[in-house]
């Protein structure tokens, strides 16, 4: 299960080139359920995403570089890519992605947790600004196949 809240951000925060970052690519091959292919650096995998907006099943296999490229092929829409910054912040990791090429100048930050209730009592740091996490424009699976208008 995968519980997260998705927010735009006011401004970046301090230091960011200290924090760990990886490099995402990914396209959709079904939207509905979501079925996904990411490259994330050197790894390659394959998700599943059920309905849902702050809680929802997900399911990752992995995938070997070369299935990932006979599947990218295949992907509808707009292939995301995007840099991950993940930034600690108390008990949990801010995902901060900042979209690339067609996504951008979408900045986003994602955090997950263990319960909803954990969910919902969250307070976001400062520098987050709205709480997108029930707006299906924002999630990733949306933008593929709309792109992302400021």
């Amino acid at each position: 299960m995968e519980i997260e809240r998705k927010f735009l951000i006011s401004s970046l925060p301090e230091n960011l080139s200290s924090y760990p970052c990886r490099h995402i690519e990914q396209g959709y091959l079904c939207t509905d359920p979501v079925v996904r292919i990411r490259r994330q650096d050197n790894d390659y995998i394959l998700t599943y995403k059920s309905a849902g907006m702050m809680s929802r099943e997900e399911y990752n296999l992995p995938l070997t570089a070369d299935a990932y490229e006979h599947l990218k092929s295949k992907t509808d829409g707009i292939y995301i890519a995007k840099d991950r910054y993940c930034i600690p912040y108390g008990k949990h990791t801010i995902e901060l992605d900042i979209f690339k090429q067609d996504a951008a100048p979408l900045i986003m930050a994602e955090v997950e947790f263990a319960s909803e209730e954990e969910a919902v009592s969250f307070t976001p740091p400062a520098w987050f600004s709205t709480d997108v996490t029930y707006d299906s424009r924002y999630h990733n699976s949306y933008i593929s196949r709309h792109g992302y208008t400021p």
